[in-house]
């Protein structure tokens, strides 16, 4: 499979490492969230059959980490975006 890196461009997926579901907003005081929602936020993620968001890490390239929207069905991706960029909205495959 080839990634298309925002920096680099198209790299085999060896350059790089998955980080996780994407688009995970820590609680902004966590001595005040009870254990649930500190639970939810360190252990509970999406399991989409489907598209699904994740942050990637181009390990052995820039060192940057992007976003991509990834089928978990068939491993196509739909689209690679930065850290900063707005997130983009699926369409029906979710």
């Amino acid at each position: 499979m080839l990634i298309d890196c925002p920096w680099c461009g198209p790299r085999s997926e060896r350059e790089f490492r998955c980080g996780g579901e994407g688009h995970i907003v820590r609680p902004e005081t966590p001595d005040a969230v009870d254990d649930t929602v500190w639970a939810d936020y360190l252990f509970y993620r999406d399991n989409p059959k489907g598209l699904g968001y994740e942050r990637w890490l181009h390990r052995f390239g820039c060192g940057r980490w992007f976003n991509v929207v990834r089928s978990t069905t068939d491993h196509r991706l739909a689209a690679v975006y930065g850290m900063s960029d707005p997130r983009p909205e699926l369409g029906g495959d979710r």
